[in-house]
């Protein structure tokens, strides 16, 4: 990486107050829900995103108090990613449909569980948020941030009803040294139930397809998480009125259940894809020191062992993927992604897993 080449800073006086959105602007839309451990890198070789140092390398430095990373303008300096860096594809109104697997508090006689089980249509519009987002720094000098804003709707395929409402923010943070950080990507999301989830990650770009980890629904003990109690509701064999009902779940399969990945994968088992950009997100201390999540009262119930339903931590992968199309047709881009919400309630941590497959619709 060469910084005198790729980078200029030039003085800033104050940074500017947030651009503000124009009261007529399109209102956000887009949305990324999707749950499971640190997931594994795409296939190599890959590329580190725009800020990111190779490894065995440290991160470059923040520019000098009072100054700011142009995007473009090569000169000496620390590099900043340039404008939306990794998230530029993400831009525009993307459609597909998904799977969503949740355990959620059932309060009445026989059990403290229900497995609820969705195929899914999804609708997702990002938005470019206009100007900078200034971060003041005291440990460091100033930074920028640029990012979207996006609306996610997403509805029961067999019934239409509505299942999810999701406004929210990616962004772009350039590398930093207190703390020591590369660049890194951002989302900021409000699930109107009562949680606000801060993820952050890193993005990474290269040839070819995706390579998706398989993802368990298995409840486990807090304390102990190696302790995976056996659970009837898993098994499509056996009858459970604690589990969504047969008639609104017709295409739910035992490998769905089991690996609900596996919708992703079986979605691009015929595609030729050319080239994939992965963001992995979480809002635990892994992979980037920052991220959160916070809950409502009632959510977090009378406090430990005592929630009614307390998200504690949420990963997830992104796939940006480029398609090769047959018959002469134009490629196409394409968005996947899985996400794993833990909750906890009744002693385990109950893991909430969302995919879907989306495609990116044309400009109007």
């Amino acid at each position: 990486m060469d910084v005198g080449k790729d980078f200029k800073f030039v003085p800033q006086p104050d940074l500017a107050a947030f651009t503000k959105v124009p009261a007529n602007a399109p209102l956000p839309s887009a949305g990324i829900w999707a749950p499971q451990p640190h997931p594994a890198p795409i296939q190599q070789p890959l590329e580190p995103s725009p800020g990111q140092p190779h490894p065995g390398t440290s991160a470059p430095p923040p520019p000098p108090p009072g100054t700011r990373a142009v995007a473009g303008q090569p000169a000496a300096g620390v590099q900043f990613a340039p404008d939306l860096g990794l998230l530029q594809d993400l831009l525009g109104t993307w459609e597909g449909n998904g799977f969503n697997v949740i355990w959620r508090p059932f309060n009445q006689q026989g059990s403290d569980h229900f497995l609820e089980l969705n195929l899914t249509h999804e609708c997702i519009e990002f938005h470019e948020i206009p100007g900078d987002i200034p971060n003041r720094g005291l440990l460091q000098g100033d930074i920028s941030m640029r990012g979207l804003h996006y609306m996610q709707k997403i509805s029961d395929a067999v019934t239409s009803n509505a299942l999810h409402l999701e406004p929210g923010i990616w962004a772009t943070v350039p590398a930093t040294v207190d703390p020591l950080e590369p660049a890194t990507i951002v989302r900021m999301a409000s699930i109107p139930h009562g949680t606000s989830v801060l993820a952050q990650g890193v993005g990474i770009a290269g040839p070819g397809g995706p390579n998706i980890p398989n993802v368990s629904i298995a409840p486990f003990v807090v304390a102990t998480p190696n302790v995976q109690p056996p659970f009837l509701e898993t098994n499509l064999k056996s009858e459970s009125p604690f589990r969504s009902p047969r008639d609104q779940m017709t295409g739910v399969t035992q490998g769905m259940i089991d690996n609900p990945n596996s919708h992703l994968m079986d979605a691009i088992a015929n595609q030729n894809i050319k080239r994939t950009t992965q963001l992995n997100i979480s809002s635990g201390p892994t992979p980037v020191a920052g991220g959160g999540v916070a809950n409502t009262a009632f959510l977090l119930g009378e406090g430990e062992g005592r929630a009614n339903a307390k998200a504690t931590l949420v990963t997830a992968s992104f796939w940006i993927e480029t398609v090769g199309s047959a018959g002469g047709e134009p490629d196409f881009l394409q968005l996947q992604y899985s996400q794993t919400v833990m909750l906890e309630f009744a002693g385990l941590q109950w893991p909430h897993v969302s995919v879907a497959t989306l495609r990116k619709l044309p400009a109007a």
